[in-house]
């Protein structure tokens, strides 16, 4: 044997012996939070329309899509006298479970109407495994000032699509009942 094959793992070890001696990163974490990516999968968000109803339809694509089974959805038919999203039926029961959940984010993408996305926030480590099963109070997005809180009527327009075509575009109410669009113009109905 050639005698560097004597020498391979001392140099092996000098990457260690170079990196022992560098400063290290400390985060001082809980106390400085550091930004994630602004593409990073937090916990989840079920979203509102800009009237206060819900987006979420109970369609359950989002339980069917995800592969740990961390989703649980139960639809129900919305009334004329109570209304919580603008389509026929809205998620009565929606619940994750943080155990499970790999945060792959593919239920984000099986949404048909965005209701579902993601978060930035990472913090959801708890000691009890109960706090871990987020129900549909914790999960939808607060209610703005403009917003009414459902049941209530649709306030963007007529029917669903009106919703859809109107809440894609930036459009939200105003105090009086009004729709008024992000360019300030008035929106047709």
């Amino acid at each position: 044997m050639p005698i560097t094959d004597y020498l391979d793992p001392i140099k092996g070890f000098g990457v260690t012996f170079r990196e022992m001696f560098k400063k290290v990163d400390t985060v001082m974490y809980p106390e400085d939070k550091r930004p994630t990516a602004p593409r990073f999968h937090g916990h989840h968000q079920l979203n509102r329309w800009p009237d206060g109803l819900e987006k979420c339809i109970g369609c359950e694509l989002c339980a069917w899509a995800c592969p740990a089974d961390a989703i649980y959805v139960e639809g129900r038919d919305n009334t004329p006298d109570e209304r919580f999203s603008p389509g026929e039926r809205y998620g009565h029961v929606y619940q994750i479970n943080y155990l499970r959940c790999i945060l792959c984010g593919l239920c984000i993408e099986a949404c048909p109407t965005r209701a579902l996305t993601m978060t930035n926030e990472y913090e959801l480590a708890d000691d009890d495994r109960e706090k871990l099963i987020w129900t549909k109070e914790q999960l939808l997005a607060p209610l703005l000032d403009t917003m009414e809180a459902p049941p209530h009527p649709m306030r963007l327009g007529r029917d669903e699509k009106d919703y859809y075509l109107l809440g894609g575009a930036g459009v939200s109410p105003r105090p009086g009942g009004e729709q008024a669009s992000n360019s300030g113009q008035e929106a047709e109905l």
